[in-house]
C-alpha cells in the first residue's frame, strides 16, 4: 500500500527528520537514504521497519542537523584538481583554444572535496532517530490502514459480483448441457449412419460425453473459493499471499468454464459471457490485492 509519514525531532542546535514513504511491491524491499553519520544505526532503521511492515516498498530518508551529519572537516583534494587542470591545458593546447580553466566548476566536481575525518553524530543521535523513526512507522501505518479499508471495500464488490455470475450461470448450465448434448447425439447419428448400434447405447454415450461438459463441479469450487476470499477480507491481517492464492483458482476455473461452453447454443454464448465477466472481476481484484499485505 502507498502511504507517507514526517516527523521531526529537536537535536544538538538543528533538526533531525524522518521521512517514509510506501509504494506497492509484492514483498517487502526498505530502501535507507542517509548521511554517512548515520550509517551506524542502519541496520537499526530496517530492523525496526521489517518488524512493522509485512510488504511494500519503502523509502526511509534521514536528515541530520549541518553538526551532526558533517561531522569531518572537508579538505581539497589537491590531487584531482592537478588532474583537472592538466586535463584542461592539454585539451586547449590541442584544440588551439586561448581559455582559462574555471574554478567553480572543477570545485563542483564529484570528490573535489574530502573529509579530513571521519564524521561522528552526538551521542544521543540513535536514541532521537529511532524514536522518530518509531512514530513515523506509526504514522505510516495508520495511513496505509485507512487505505486498506478502503481497498479491502472495493475488493468485496467485485467478488460479489463474482457470486453473482456463479449463480447466474448456474441458472441456465443445464440448459447448455441439454442443448449440448442433443447436439452431439445428433452429430454422432450422422456420423454412424447405416452402423447397426443401439439407439439406447448411442444416447447413453451422448449423455457422459455430455456429462463431461457439464460445469456444475467447477461453479461449486468458484462459489467456495469466493466465500472464502470474502471471510479472508472480513478477517484482517495479513492476506496477501492467502489471496493469491485463492484468485489463481478463481481464474482457473473461470477457464475451465470457458472451455466448456461452446456447442451449447445461445445459453452457452451466455455461460462465456458470464465467465468472462467473472474472469474480469477476478483480475480487478488481483490488482487490488498488491495494495493489501
Amino acid at each position: 500500500m502507498t502511504g507517507f509519514a514526517r516527523v521531526r525531532r529537536p537535536l544538538g542546535d538543528g533538526e533531525l527528520v524522518v521521512s517514509l514513504k510506501s509504494l506497492n511491491h509484492r514483498g517487502l524491499d526498505i530502501q535507507v537514504h542517509a548521511p554517512s553519520a548515520a550509517d551506524p544505526f542502519e541496520s537499526a532503521i530496517r530492523a525496526m521497519v521489517k518488524a512493522r511492515t509485512l510488504r511494500g516498498h519503502v523509502e526511509v530518508r534521514v536528515s541530520l542537523p549541518h553538526s551532526a551529519s558533517n561531522g569531518g572537516a572537508q579538505a581539497l583534494n589537491h590531487a584531482l584538481l592537478e588532474e583537472y587542470l592538466k586535463a584542461f591545458r592539454e585539451a586547449a593546447s590541442a584544440h588551439g583554444l586561448d581559455s582559462t580553466p574555471d574554478l567553480n566548476a572543477a570545485l563542483r566536481i564529484p570528490g573535489m572535496f574530502e573529509e579530513s575525518g571521519e564524521a561522528e553524530a552526538p551521542a544521543e543521535t540513535e536514541g532521537v532517530l529511532l524514536d522518530a523513526l518509531d512514530k513515523a512507522l506509526e504514522e505510516l501505518n495508520a495511513f496505509r490502514a485507512r487505505e486498506g479499508a478502503e481497498v479491502a471495500a472495493e475488493m468485496r464488490g467485485h467478488n460479489a459480483r463474482v457470486g453473482e455470475v456463479a449463480a447466474e450461470m448456474e441458472k441456465i448450465r443445464g440448459t447448455a448441457t441439454a442443448i449440448f448434448q442433443n447436439r452431439l447425439s445428433e452429430r454422432l447419428k450422422e456420423l454412424l449412419k447405416g452402423a447397426q448400434i443401439d439407439p439406447q447405447r448411442l444416447a447413453q454415450e451422448a449423455a457422459i460425453l455430455a456429462d463431461r461438459s457439464d460445469i456444475g463441479e467447477e461453479l461449486a469450487r468458484l462459489k467456495i473459493h469466493s466465500g472464502q476470499l470474502a471471510q479472508l477480507l472480513d478477517g484482517g491481517g495479513e492476506v496477501g499471499k492467502k489471496l493469491d492464492f485463492l484468485l489463481q483458482e478463481m481464474n482457473r476455473e473461470s477457464n475451465t468454464i470457458l472451455s466448456k461452453t461452446s456447442g451449447a447454443g445461445e445459453a452457452g454464448l451466455r455461460i462465456t459471457d458470464l465467465a468472462l465477466a467473472a474472469k474480469a472481476a477476478i483480475e480487478k481484484i488481483r490488482e487490488q490485492s498488491l495494495n493489501l499485505e
